[in-house]
């Protein structure tokens, strides 16, 4: 354990692998949010329309000018960074329109098990042969309220029905009968008395 590397304060103490994360961040692409939103998104569809607002959005910054004006910038060259972005995630620019501000995505391969080209040493999961079962669920029993709640819930109602009996006798022009400790309270000017 170490004191917290970004304040200096001891009273905060962080593990060395945390403070390793916090001193060198590991470095990551400008656009990797983009990278991320592809790969989840290979699961559920094979074609996807992005506008360019909602890629700022996934980048966290804006789309540099060349790629609101130059369709060239959207082409799938492995050789420019933006491009790998998606290009890293399985997919391909299908569609461009800078006038209205979007672009098409396909998806070109499945990215299941892709690790952006790197080698993985992970084995490849068998094929699942039998049907899927859910696991068995118990019903969950409802529990009895505790002695206390039940008393004070209790309580109120009672406070309530009061009150609107108060209110009613009121209403109606009836003498309101108080509590002994009521009259000490209010006294006979209707006011607390101190």
């Amino acid at each position: 354990m170490v004191p917290d590397v970004t304040t200096g304060d001891s009273t905060k103490m962080l593990c060395l692998n945390c403070a390793r994360r916090i001193v060198s961040p590991r470095p990551t692409s400008k656009y990797e949010g983009l990278t991320k939103h592809l790969k989840f998104r290979a699961a559920f569809t094979s074609i996807v329309k992005l506008s360019f607002a909602r890629i700022d959005g996934l980048i966290g910054a804006n789309l540099p000018m060349e790629a609101y004006r130059n369709e060239s910038w959207w082409s799938n060259s492995a050789s420019s960074a933006h491009a790998r972005g998606w290009l890293d995630a399985g997919w391909e620019v299908q569609e461009v329109n800078l006038k209205e501000g979007w672009v098409y995505f396909r998806k070109v391969r499945d990215n299941t098990n892709y690790n952006g080209g790197k080698q993985s040493k992970t084995k490849v999961k068998a094929e699942i042969t039998k049907p899927f079962t859910p696991v068995p669920v118990r019903s969950l029993k409802p529990k009895a309220p505790s002695k206390t709640k039940v008393s004070k819930l209790y309580a109120r109602i009672l406070n309530l029905e009061r009150q609107r009996n108060a209110v009613y006798r009121q209403n109606r022009g009836l003498k309101v009968s108080r509590s002994p400790h009521e009259k000490r309270l209010f006294g006979s000017t209707g006011k607390p008395s101190r």
